[in-house]
């Protein structure tokens, strides 16, 4: 058997899209919503010399630099003292006020560090006992005092237990709310009201009144120290009706801006050698780049919002807000983009408006077909979910719509989906199922 190996000469042109590292940035920037977009861009400029940020009408006075009596720079912020106290820092502030320095006070302390975010106690009491080498009857007296600190609640280590302790200590609780807690949580929780209301000889009104209080208990009683107040929402478009007409424009001033350092550039330029020369062309084909990128997200954001308000006209000039079936594909093909930099475009940017702002992917949702009885038409998804929840609110609670009720009511309306759909759409919106519904009101 002979090996035979053929060697020949042919060209092939192909196309490929070279991604480089300033066309991945671009598309990066895209994405950034206005804080992480002021932040590349103050990082940019740390990095390069030519580069001044103009920074955004946004930026809160305290952020902006000042200069103390004694020269030095100095922030509004390090003379703002900090009185937030953290659910720790509480609850030993508590103990050291109000019992006195013994073991059990040790023992207070060490439960503490087992407290989370929630408020809840994270270890046993067995495996404290071991820890510490107290006595059962030492380690539950330190939980009771625990549990008798501020919030209510806190030290639970049980939904329960939280509920329980809160009801305890509220003197407007319902009359048998404890008990009902204590004895009959599992059957409170799975509405088999029926067998607690004949255990006490009440009406289901009384466990009606019962379930209702404790829905305004808080499951987690440690989230009240919880002082993250969010980010700001800085809007990239803004839109403007007049007489019906409706406007879209760019928050220019929303956005970070770059400026050139012409006077050094040159000063460099006059004493530089042919290595300086290099350097600065190089930075200056930066500053470039990053200027058009700026601009090029700007207007990219602007066109894609520009899309989305023709199509969603109805939604600024009615009070019904309607919205219209609209996919990333459809705004795409509209502006002549590939779906991707739609996407990009939209997440994490907002829309300023009289009423409000909104998110821009609010204004996309799936179509549903809706078949008259003349044509047939397009439904989006956000317009059934708006019907079944008006259904819900209209209904008699003490006789709340099936699922497949809900179905038949829309079909009345022409909107056909299956009672799936509903479901889904009934999940979305946070609306129980009709046995959790309903309602035992006198």
């Amino acid at each position: 058997m002979k090996f035979e190996q053929n060697f020949s000469q042919k060209q092939q042109q192909t196309q490929k899209l070279a991604m480089t590292q300033q066309l991945q940035q671009s598309i990066q920037v895209l994405q950034y919503n206005s804080e992480e977009l002021l932040a590349f861009v103050e990082n940019q400029a740390l990095e390069n010399p030519l580069v001044e940020v103009i920074e955004p009408d946004w930026q809160p006075d305290y952020q902006k630099r000042t200069t103390n009596y004694e020269g030095e720079e100095s922030s509004y912020l390090n003379q703002i003292p900090d009185t937030n106290a953290s659910l720790f820092e509480s609850l030993i502030e508590q103990v050291h006020l109000n019992y006195r320095d013994t073991f059990l006070r040790k023992l207070v302390f060490y439960l503490i560090e087992y407290i989370d975010l929630n408020g809840f106690l994270t270890i046993s009491l067995k495996e404290a006992q071991q820890q510490t080498n107290a006595t059962p009857i030492q380690m539950l007296d330190a939980l009771t005092l625990l549990q008798q600190l501020e919030p209510a609640g806190v030290g639970a280590r049980t939904l329960q237990e939280c509920l329980m302790l809160q009801t305890e200590r509220d003197d407007f609780a319902p009359e048998l709310a404890y008990i009902v807690l204590e004895e009959w949580f599992d059957q409170l929780v799975d509405r088999k009201w029926k067998e607690i209301a004949q255990h006490f000889s009440v009406d289901l009104s009384e466990i009606q009144k019962i379930f209702d209080y404790i829905q305004n208990l808080s499951p987690s009683p440690g989230r009240i120290f919880d002082h993250n107040n969010g980010l700001y929402i800085i809007p990239d478009v803004k839109v403007v009706v007049k007489d019906g007409e409706v406007q879209v424009f760019s928050n220019r001033g929303n956005q970070p801006n770059v400026r050139f350092q012409e006077a050094y550039f040159t000063q460099m330029q006059k004493k530089a050698d042919n290595e300086t020369k290099a350097y600065l062309k190089e930075r200056k084909q930066e500053f470039e780049w990053l200027q058009k990128t700026i601009l090029q997200r700007g207007d990219t954001i602007l066109r894609v919002a520009q899309v989305i308000v023709s199509h969603q006209k109805e939604f600024f000039t009615d009070e019904k807000r309607p919205i219209k079936p609209l996919t990333l594909k459809e705004v795409a093909q509209e502006i002549n983009v590939h779906e991707s930099t739609v996407s990009r475009a939209v997440n994490g940017k907002y829309l300023e408006t009289e009423m409000g702002v909104f998110e821009l992917k609010k204004f996309f949702t799936t179509r549903i077909q809706q078949t008259t009885t003349t044509h047939t038409e397009d439904l989006s998804a956000d317009t059934a979910k708006k019907k079944v929840k008006e259904l819900v609110d209209q209904e008699d609670k003490s006789k709340p719509l099936s699922d497949q009720k809900l179905v038949e009511l829309l079909k009345k309306e022409e909107i056909v989906i299956s009672r799936r759909t509903v479901a889904k759409y009934r999940d979305l919106l946070g609306i129980p199922s009709s046995s959790k519904r309903k309602r035992y009101d006198k």
